[in-house]
């Protein structure tokens, strides 16, 4: 069951990432498949915005509030409470909370092999 309400664990921006605002994230895994690959559950974050470097793929959808992410090129993308998106491994610009929200994630990381 994946629609628990849990209050979640702090998951905020790092202090040297953080670009305006003070960002106060929580996070509220709710899977996590036996390789620790693929985890899905809940984030929210009040206003505030930072840089991000995805080494992971995200599949997003916004339940509440708006959210504008802007790649390090220069292009801009807002969401909302309804819309869904991807945000591929690779990707680096910000992160900026314009109305408090929160969403459901599901997340990809590959694991590297230690040599």
């Amino acid at each position: 069951m994946l629609d628990r309400l849990l209050q979640g664990d702090p998951a905020n921006p790092s202090p040297e990432n953080i670009l305006a605002g003070i960002p106060r994230a929580r996070v509220a895994n709710q899977y996590t498949d036996p390789s620790n690959q693929f985890f899905c559950g809940t984030w929210h974050s009040n206003s505030g915005k930072w840089r991000i470097r995805y080494t992971e793929h995200e599949f997003c959808v916004m339940l509440e509030g708006r959210v504008r992410i802007e790649a390090i090129g220069g292009e801009r993308y807002e969401f909302r409470a309804g819309d869904a998106f991807v945000v591929p491994a690779g990707f680096e610009g910000s992160w900026e909370v314009l109305e408090a929200c929160r969403k459901w994630y599901a997340i990809f990381e590959v694991k590297s092999e230690a040599r």
